[in-house]
């Protein structure tokens, strides 16, 4: 009998060892992130399109106006290639330790700094980001519905903003009980190709309009000090342009791996098309729309393009459905975040009517915080530089350096240094210029107009 306790208590062990993994594997199998593994090439890219090319595109011709012409193209080239660099490595690093995938930036920011401290520096940075685009994008949603709306119906009843963004909204409370990524593919693809046709408007109704009469390319500024501040605003706006690498690792999180067929194969191949697609969304839109208005363009290029008005309300509504997709791919991590925390850390029954609480929640509260804050272009600048900086142009080579440690001044060593350069004066400098733009809206504003 003696000898009968310690095999019946290493079975109790390995039984409730077992029963754990299965438990974790059944909470993995419901959250968001980890619950589909059986993605395409082609999901990664127009998920990267639709997460990357948002309404920022609009006001890259104003951007420019700020930056001028030199400056401008060597900050949206720049930009182009270094957030290239650091999404390939954030792509190499997904599985870069043998039989683990990271599957969310905050993993991965683990791995690199520590549990405590990674969770401290990404998780903040990363809730900002994706919680900061959707208020935006419900501001951006409710703004290009108002557009259609009057210039569809010129002689309507004019309807309070406040009421767009509340209709653009409805939409989520729908869309966001959709239960992961792969199940937004639709959404996504349809977000995708609409930020292509939308920018194809933008561009070919500007060269169709022709260069206007006494075009000004000069700083539109009274002052030295006004323009270095909406030098430094333009600086967030074009940071803002290029962030789509807070969701990078969820979307690869998505896509099937054994060790002979990585996922970072075709993570990558969807990388590569989505870049040329922002490509050839962002640089016509930029280089035309100033090249044709100068310095009298508008913070949204549709605003200036007034004519033909069927054009600029099918623009206007492609940008909502654009929107709507980018909103939903943002929320996924958040959504995931809260899901895990309450299921893993305050053991929740992972639940439809969970789910369903927090899901409706979240989107009510982004909505009501876009109602309340609508300055749009200063938001762009303000979260573009504090936030988006560090997660799209050097968190992802500080990762890099701590876990692949480069030698010394070698090539790879110095290419890191230079983007964590780069990205360090852009996080310090455009929210300035954001938070004045802020500031000089607030004075003329009045709450839920």
């Amino acid at each position: 009998m003696g000898t009968q306790a310690p095999n019946n208590d290493s079975y109790d062990r390995s039984n409730s060892a077992e029963e754990t993994i299965a438990k974790q594997k059944e909470i993995d199998d419901w959250l968001p992130i980890t619950s589909a593994r059986n993605a395409k090439w082609y999901y990664s890219a127009f998920h990267n399109v639709t997460a990357m090319v948002g309404a920022g595109v609009l006001s890259l011709p104003y951007a420019m106006s700020e930056l001028g012409w030199g400056p401008g193209v060597t900050v949206l080239v720049l930009s182009w290639i270094i957030t290239l660099y650091t999404l390939w490595q954030m792509v190499e690093m997904h599985e870069m330790v043998p039989g683990r995938r990271f599957d969310r930036y905050h993993e991965l920011g683990q791995y690199a700094f520590g549990e405590k401290l990674g969770l401290y520096i990404v998780v903040p940075q990363q809730l900002v980001v994706e919680i900061g685009v959707n208020i935006v994008y419900m501001v951006t949603g409710g703004t290009s519905l108002q557009k259609f709306h009057d210039t569809v119906c010129k002689s309507c009843h004019k309807i309070k903003l406040t009421y767009f963004i509340m209709i653009f909204a409805s939409a989520h409370f729908v869309l966001s009980h959709l239960p992961n990524f792969n199940a937004i593919s639709g959404v996504s693809l349809a977000a995708a190709v609409m930020s292509l046709s939308y920018s194809t408007i933008a561009w070919a109704a500007s060269l169709k309009k022709g260069v206007i009469e006494n075009v000004d390319y000069n700083y539109k500024g009274s002052s030295t000090a006004g323009n270095v501040f909406n030098f430094f605003s333009a600086l967030g706006d074009v940071a803002f342009a290029y962030a789509g690498h807070n969701v990078v690792l969820e979307i690869q999180a998505t896509i099937p791996s054994t060790p002979e067929k990585p996922s970072k194969g075709p993570m990558w191949k969807g990388v590569v098309v989505a870049y040329i697609v922002v490509a050839l969304c962002y640089f016509p839109v930029a280089l035309i729309g100033y090249w044709m208005f100068g310095n009298h363009v508008d913070d949204n290029i549709l605003i200036t393009l007034e004519k033909p008005a069927w054009l600029i309300a099918m623009a206007n509504m492609f940008v909502v459905i654009h929107v709507i997709g980018s909103y939903q791919i943002y929320a996924m991590p958040v959504f995931d975040m809260i899901e895990t925390v309450l299921v893993k850390k305050l053991k929740f029954r992972p639940t439809k009517l969970l789910r369903f609480v927090v899901r409706n929640v979240y989107v009510a509260t982004t909505m009501f915080l876009g109602i309340t804050f609508p300055f749009f272009s200063g938001l762009l600048g303000f979260f573009g530089g504090f936030a988006f900086a560090p997660t799209t142009y050097f968190l992802p080579c500080i990762m890099w350096l701590a876990i692949c440690k480069p030698r010394r001044f070698s090539l790879s060593w110095w290419t890191n240094w230079i983007c964590i350069v780069v990205g360090v004066c852009l996080m310090v400098v455009s929210p300035i210029g954001g938070l004045r733009t802020i500031i000089i809206n607030a004075k003329t504003y009045k709450f839920y107009s």
